[in-house]
């Protein structure tokens, strides 16, 4: 693997860069799909990073590539996360990520795709730092989203880590050598998910209204940007968006999400996806693994 620049010499403010910070920072192995472009420590614990976002992305802007979706904001506030926990608080490069908890809610009528790609800007606060042995191994953080000053969506994320022998313990083995997935079993119709490419359909049709097997394509670029031994979260998280299009139907949109992540969803057993309307306009969408919940999440979603 090339040597990392050391973290002294990363430019760390959020104007006139003109690459992405190292994708190791933000545990991905494509620049393509590295987000962030700097940051800056304001105050103790109190931080303002950086991203940009392309004008189009096979996944994360609207296919007439008009608007940015909610997930793209997903993705930049969780990068978020990996960076500052890497160069600001000691997280050695290596550490396992464990996701426990995300919210996010977006402004759609902010998320337009404009004439240059955007810049948005995160204030990012962490609090609730836990320490073992004097390195940290766990946060909560609280991101604003702006772009030019207006304010597109807020956030929080609670998140833990663990070293690699700790983590294979608790892993039994199984590494993404080791563990083959299930064949992805034939989509829903793209339109039914407001997808345009089939490759991007990630539930499957069952018997039952409500309720698909989760499609685990390895070789998918964006959700598999680099081998895993389970399901991403990200993974999880789209099945929950493509859900509440498929029980909301084409005149509402998801704009927010609020998950939480119980345990792996492991990439050779079949992950079932649930869905029924919530109070309001509200999805709830639970995935399962035999009779155990792997996350579950609920969905807001608007007219459109």
């Amino acid at each position: 693997m090339p040597e990392l620049p050391r973290l002294a010499d990363l430019p760390t403010a959020s104007e006139g860069l003109t690459a992405t910070v190292p994708r190791q920072l933000v545990h991905r192995a494509a620049v393509a799909e590295t987000l962030l472009t700097g940051w800056r420590r304001l105050g103790t614990d109190q931080f303002t990073v950086a991203a940009q976002w392309p004008r189009a992305h096979q996944l994360h802007v609207t296919s007439d590539r008009t608007a940015y979706e909610p997930l793209l904001v997903t993705e930049t506030v969780r990068q978020s996360g990996a960076l500052l926990a890497h160069a600001e608080y000691g997280v050695p490069l290596g550490q396992r990520f464990v996701l426990q908890e995300l919210r996010v809610a977006t402004r759609p009528e902010h998320l337009r795709v404009g004439p240059t790609p955007a810049e948005p800007a995160l204030a990012v606060k962490v609090f609730d730092v836990r320490h073992r042995a004097g390195r940290a191994t766990a946060f909560r953080y609280d991101a604003d989203v702006s772009i030019e000053g207006t304010q597109v969506a807020e956030a929080h994320i609670a998140v833990s880590w663990t070293s690699e022998s700790v983590y294979r313990r608790l892993r039994g083995g199984r590494t993404a050598d080791t563990v083959t997935a299930l064949p992805p079993p034939p989509g829903l119709p793209p339109a039914e998910v407001d997808r345009t490419v089939p490759a991007d359909v990630v539930l499957a049709p069952q018997e039952r209204p409500g309720r698909w097997q989760l499609r685990v394509d390895t070789t998918h670029p964006v959700f598999f940007d680099h081998p895993l031994d389970h399901v991403p979260g990200m993974l999880l998280l789209e099945a929950a968006r493509q859900a509440a299009h498929a029980l909301g139907g084409a005149a509402r949109a998801p704009v927010s999400f609020h998950a939480s992540f119980a345990r792996y969803a492991e990439l050779d057993r079949p992950t079932w996806i649930e869905a029924v309307r919530g109070p309001g306009e509200e999805i709830q969408v639970l995935g399962l693994q035999g009779d155990s919940a792997v996350f579950a999440c609920r969905v807001g979603t608007v007219a459109w």
